[in-house]
C-alpha cells in the first residue's frame, strides 16, 4: 500500500527519476516511519535477487526544485533516496545535501559499489555488502568503509548458508559492527509468486543466535504488509 507515484514531468535538468512515492519505510533504522521515497533511475549492478529492475531504464529528468516541491507536499519528516543505484547520478550528492538543508531526515540506499565519501554526513547511508549469491560480490568497494560513521548502516542480503558464512567472515574481517550504528542481516525474498516469509528467515535467525553475531535480523516490512513484490 502506498500513494500513487507522482509523474516525473520536468525536462529541464537535474536528475533522472523513476518515481516519487509516499509509504511506510520497510527496513533499516527508520522502519515504520511514513517516508517519501525518491527512486532514481539506473544501476550499474545486476544483482540476482534485485526487486527493482524496473528502475534500470527509462525515467524522466526532474529539476531539483521540483523534486523538493513534490516531496514537501506530503508533509513527511523522512525522505529515502533509493534506486537503482542513486550514486550513479552525480547530482544525487547535491539532492541529498539540499534535502538535509531543507530540514528533512534523509537516508540513502546504496549498493556499496560506488564512492560514498562525498555524501553529506547528515545522511544515514545504508550501504549494502554484496554477498556471493548476488553475483556482484566483486563490486564491494572496501575503500568506502573508512568513511562510515555511527550515523550509517550496513546491510547484507543473504540467500543461503554459504552467504551467511561468507557474511560472518566479512563482518569480522572488516570490523563492520564497530563502524556503523547497525549491521543488518536480511534474508532474500523470492521475487516471483506471492511474497511470504522467506524459507531462509527462521534458519538465519537461528544462525545469528548460535554465533552471537553483533548484527540485527530484519525482514522487509512492506513486503510482509502488502505482499509487495517490487519492494515498493
Amino acid at each position: 500500500m502506498r500513494t500513487q507515484s507522482i509523474p516525473v514531468t520536468d525536462p529541464a535538468a537535474g536528475l533522472k527519476l523513476t518515481e516519487i512515492f509516499y509509504s511506510l519505510q520497510g527496513e533499516a533504522n527508520e522502519a515504520g516511519h511514513p517516508t517519501v521515497f525518491v527512486r532514481l533511475t539506473g544501476c550499474p549492478l545486476r544483482c540476482v535477487y534485485c526487486d527493482t529492475t524496473y528502475s534500470f531504464d527509462g525515467g524522466t529528468r526532474f529539476g531539483l526544485d521540483d523534486i523538493i516541491q513534490q516531496i514537501s507536499q506530503y508533509n513527511a519528516k523522512y525522505v529515502c533516496v533509493t534506486g537503482g543505484e542513486p550514486l550513479a547520478q552525480p547530482n544525487c550528492v547535491v539532492l541529498l545535501k539540499t534535502l538535509c538543508d531543507s530540514g528533512f531526515k534523509v537516508s540513502l540506499e546504496t549498493s556499496g559499489a560506488l564512492d560514498i565519501s562525498k555524501v553529506d554526513t547528515r545522511v544515514s547511508r545504508i550501504v549494502d555488502v554484496k554477498t556471493p549469491s548476488s553475483h556482484e560480490q566483486h563490486r564491494n568497494m572496501i575503500e568506502n568503509y573508512p568513511h562510515l560513521t555511527q550515523h550509517d548502516q550496513i546491510k547484507f542480503v543473504i540467500s543461503d548458508r554459504a552467504d551467511y558464512e561468507w557474511s560472518k567472515d566479512f563482518l569480522m574481517q572488516h570490523q563492520l559492527a564497530n563502524l556503523v550504528s547497525t549491521v543488518w542481516f536480511s534474508p532474500a525474498f523470492a521475487i516471483e509468486g506471492n511474497v511470504r516469509l522467506p524459507p531462509l528467515a527462521r534458519n538465519l535467525a537461528q544462525w545469528i543466535l548460535e554465533d552471537h553475531l553483533p548484527v540485527k535480523f530484519q525482514l522487509q516490512l512492506h513486503k510482509l504488509l502488502w505482499q509487495d513484490e517490487k519492494g515498493r
